[in-house]
């Protein structure tokens, strides 16, 4: 019994985190493929996707409201041995998600000048990011849809199918890039315009394949006859989870772009620099993010079957792997910050600020360690309304006051907004291990198990 143990407890972190890391990676890479193209095609046009694209991370985070709240419940349910009720909260969970992510995407191209002209976007850049915003979010139903098959797919243990399917994702949106920005085979060069077809179509493909997926390769029957009448109980717990943990990363989300109109005030050449250097610690972050994920689905799991010492024990574990990972890619990405910001530009000015601002990242990405590991635990055991309270307090109280008053009161620039950003993060996260620590979350599990066992 004790190396069956183990070797579940190995199953359920192991096993579910690298297949994680290389679809994280993968995914990171999706959008670095766009920028590093696009920068042979202009430095405006990167500049202004890069914005629009903070409106897309907004709608991720929106999209989560379903697809965290899935993440946990299933877990949990399964966890618990209750294998039905798992399966529909996932029936119930694609269908809200494609509902929701049609009215959304209605909603942003509909106002999505008004949505640029907020984050104050310089004039040269606007044609760019309309069009960009246009179409990847007027459609980004599809990524509602991703986020949430995903988290049904890995949810019942699968890490790996969702993995190569992010493999094909980018190898389509390689291609469709490529078409569409160079001509090939006699397409038009549509610039812009063609990254973003490139990207809906992409994501249009691992929709199909993830639902074909979860019908036929899950070893469970999914009935969409579960939606009549409308499992109202189901939605109402699906929410109790999703919107708190939505509302952290949507407050995340609000801050950036608060900060991000913030750094136009510093000129396009910051904003530019801001996207190039992201750009580089997003490949730092995927890592932390890829072991937040697993352990989330692991601790849900530990959680519905009413270990909870073990779940502490596993998040605890996970975060100090995370932390030494993610010190010692910060630490190489800033040793050879040049090299890969030249990958991107050759703006010396650019690659100079760059490289400030990556070494500036390896004090700022332990912080952020705490919070991605720690937080995902929380959100597993049901402890979801703190991350928000604390989030919304730190991120504008310090992240976004310090950005202003470092970056253009002190006359800091960049270097003020990193050392903002770190703040927020470490301010956060030693919170968030507090928390973690005081086991206040032992009592808040919506599943009751109905053993104690470690799932399969």
């Amino acid at each position: 019994m004790q190396n069956e143990a183990a070797s579940r407890k190995k199953i359920s972190v192991f096993a579910l985190t690298w297949p994680i890391f290389i679809e994280t990676l993968l995914r990171t890479m999706l959008g670095n493929v766009d920028t590093f193209m696009l920068s042979d095609y202009s430095d405006d046009a990167v500049a202004a996707v890069g914005v629009a694209n903070q409106i897309h991370y907004i709608l991720i985070m929106l999209y989560s409201i379903v697809s965290a709240g899935t993440t946990v419940l299933i877990s949990q349910y399964l966890g618990a041995k209750k294998k039905k009720e798992a399966s529909v909260v996932a029936v119930a969970s694609v269908a809200g998600s494609l509902i929701f992510g049609l009215f959304i995407g209605l909603v942003v191209y509909l106002f999505r000048g008004q949505i640029l002209m907020f984050l104050n976007i310089p004039s040269e850049l606007m044609g760019y990011a309309m069009t960009f915003l246009g179409i990847v979010g007027g459609l980004s139903f599809t990524q509602a849809m991703i986020a949430t098959l995903s988290a049904i797919i890995r949810s019942y243990g699968n890490t790996r199918i969702t993995m190569y399917i992010s493999i094909g994702m980018n190898i389509m949106n390689i291609i469709g890039n490529s078409i569409f920005l160079y001509g090939f085979f006699g397409a038009p060069k549509l610039g812009v315009a063609g990254v973003a077809i490139a990207t809906v179509i992409s994501q249009a493909a691992g929709v199909v394949v993830m639902m074909i997926v979860m019908l036929t390769g899950l070893n469970t029957k999914f009935s969409f006859r579960e939606l009549v009448p409308i499992p109202w109980e189901t939605l109402k717990d699906i929410l109790k989870i999703g919107l708190p943990s939505a509302g952290e990363g949507i407050a995340y989300e609000g801050s950036q772009l608060t900060i991000t109109r913030i750094i136009t005030v510093l000129g396009t050449a910051a904003l530019t620099t801001r996207v190039y250097t992201l750009n580089l610690m997003q490949f730092v972050m995927v890592f932390s993010i890829a072991v937040g994920q697993g352990n989330q689905i692991a601790v849900g799991h530990l959680v519905g079957a009413g270990d909870n010492e073990k779940a502490y024990k596993t998040c605890m574990r996970s975060l100090k792997y995370a932390i030494v990972v993610a010190v010692a890619i910060a630490g190489i990405f800033a040793l050879f910050s040049k090299l890969l910001l030249g990958v991107f530009t050759d703006d010396q000015a650019i690659i100079e600020m760059g490289s400030k601002l990556m070494l500036i990242a390896i004090i700022l990405e332990p912080g952020r360690v705490f919070n991605i590991v720690i937080i995902n635990s929380l959100r597993a055991a049901g402890d979801v309304r703190f991350p928000v309270i604390m989030g919304i307090i730190s991120m504008w109280g310090i992240g976004v006051l310090l950005s202003y008053l470092l970056g253009v009161v002190c006359g800091f620039g960049l270097v003020g907004v990193w050392i903002a950003f770190a703040s927020d993060e470490w301010f956060r996260g030693i919170a968030m291990l507090l928390r973690w620590r005081s086991r206040v979350w032992h009592k808040m599990a919506l599943v009751k198990s109905k053993n104690v066992e470690m799932p399969a």
